[in-house]
């Protein structure tokens, strides 16, 4: 039995990559299967292959626990179709989009056709494994450090946008619902003018009933 030696990268994760053996007549539910193994994530999320071309534009869709939406369309299910059924090119290419609630794309690419398997071997095998899998699920601490960051990140983009520091948001002016702007505080203004309605009051105690004489 020929088998199909296939390269799995990560689209985001370039020092992450697997090297996978596949059997031409196994699925691509089980390659879908293997590459897990290797990256230790729980399989059972709804995950799609897509025969790619060479600049990885998606083309048709194999799909694994689809919605209803795919079930009414038709889309192959993954545990139906046979890897050979889908490959024509020495270099074919698939897309591949992993849990579409919090989703990983890899690249993954057919490098050789083995035509003898080795009876030793339970295929699929990895055998090769660079670098370690990013984290399925970032939970705990970990996800609110992620918000956070998440959160600094955007500020940081709206002032690049803008062209200014983040420093200078100290000079913004505060405006009101009609668009006049808003003085910073009453203390401030009891501060420059305290004085001097303090000075009025007094002139008018030091004038006393003065008025009263005419």
């Amino acid at each position: 039995m020929a088998l199909y030696r296939f390269s799995v990268t990560f689209e985001d994760y370039d020092d992450v990559s697997r090297v996978i053996d596949v059997k031409s007549n196994q699925t691509f539910a089980d390659l879908h299967h293997a590459i897990h193994k290797s990256t230790k994530y729980n399989p059972e999320f709804s995950s799609s292959f897509y025969i790619s071309n060479d600049q990885w534009i998606k083309g048709e869709e194999i799909t694994y626990l689809p919605n209803q939406r795919k079930i009414d369309r038709g889309v192959a299910l993954m545990d139906k179709v046979k890897l050979s059924s889908r490959i024509d090119d020495p270099h074919q290419k698939f897309y591949y989009t992993f849990n579409f609630d919090r989703p990983f794309d890899f690249h993954i690419e057919l490098m050789k056709i083995i035509l003898e398997e080795d009876p030793k071997v339970t295929y699929p095998a990895v055998i090769k494994s660079v670098g370690e899998a990013p984290r399925q699920f970032v939970t705990g601490p970990d996800a609110a450090m992620a918000a956070a960051a998440a959160t600094d990140a955007d500020d940081f983009d709206f002032f690049n946008e803008v062209g200014m520091n983040p420093e200078d948001a100290d000079d913004f002016t505060e405006v009101d619902e009609t668009g006049e702007e808003v003085p910073a505080s009453d203390e401030e203004e009891e501060d420059e003018f305290g004085s001097e309605f303090a000075d009025d009051d007094n002139y008018e105690e030091e004038r006393g009933g003065k008025d009263d004489d005419y």
